[in-house]
């Protein structure tokens, strides 16, 4: 395993890291009393937008899986259509799991479908830049020992931890300790983004670790 790639993994990684950070300090430089937690609703939207811009672009200039050959035209035009019905579909789908899970089913249906959204940003978009519209690529890559490359393994790091951040976000929310954070859905979409943030910084450190026991074999 080459440490280059380790190392654009990791610097993508980073880039990251640093556009989630600066969503949170740049608008307060032209909305006074901007705070992730008064306008939460519109940070998410920031979030979500700022993430899924760099992913793309991170995606076009590196282009860590690249396509067996080239394709015209309207079978990119078909393969982005595609990923934005993917997309769609992966925002409603987590805003039913939320609800089953106990999120109000009428009221605060915006939040939680931004929550939703932003879920999908941190998850379903990245497989869309790494694994386009293909299924049954996803479901290898998320069964054990289905990463190909350390760009999957980085990629079920970063899902897993911005999923299990979400649900331990939750766990604040019913206790009466009457913070503002604890609002419906800010605690469990903080925890989002701290997992997203844990995963894209431990996902090359423990591939870096264990380089030496991974293998990755073509499919």
């Amino acid at each position: 395993m080459r440490e280059a790639e380790i190392r654009r993994l990791l610097a993508a990684n980073l880039l990251c890291v640093l556009s989630v950070i600066l969503t949170a300090i740049v608008p307060a430089f032209s909305w006074e009393g901007f705070t992730v937690v008064g306008a939460h609703l519109t940070w998410m939207c920031i979030c979500s937008v700022s993430v899924s811009a760099l992913s793309v672009a991170l995606h076009l200039v590196l282009k860590p899986n690249l396509p067996p050959k080239r394709s015209s035209f309207a079978h990119k035009i078909s393969r982005f259509l595609k990923c934005c019905i993917y997309f769609f579909m992966s925002c409603v789908l987590f805003h039913v799991i939320i609800v089953l899970y106990g999120a109000p089913f009428i009221e605060s249906v915006t939040e939680t479908f931004l929550l939703s959204v932003l879920l999908s940003t941190f998850t379903t978009l990245q497989c869309l830049c790494m694994l386009g519209p293909n299924v049954q690529a996803w479901i290898r890559v998320f069964s054990k020992n289905g990463a190909t490359s350390i760009w999957e393994s980085s990629l079920q790091i970063t899902s897993m931890c911005s999923i299990l951040g979400a649900w331990f976000g939750a766990f604040p929310i019913p206790l009466d300790w009457d913070r503002p954070w604890q609002v419906w859905p800010i605690s469990c979409s903080l925890g989002a983004t701290f997992g997203y943030v844990a995963g894209l910084i431990i996902a090359p450190l423990w591939i870096h670790w264990n380089r030496k026991q991974l293998t990755y074999k073509s499919r």
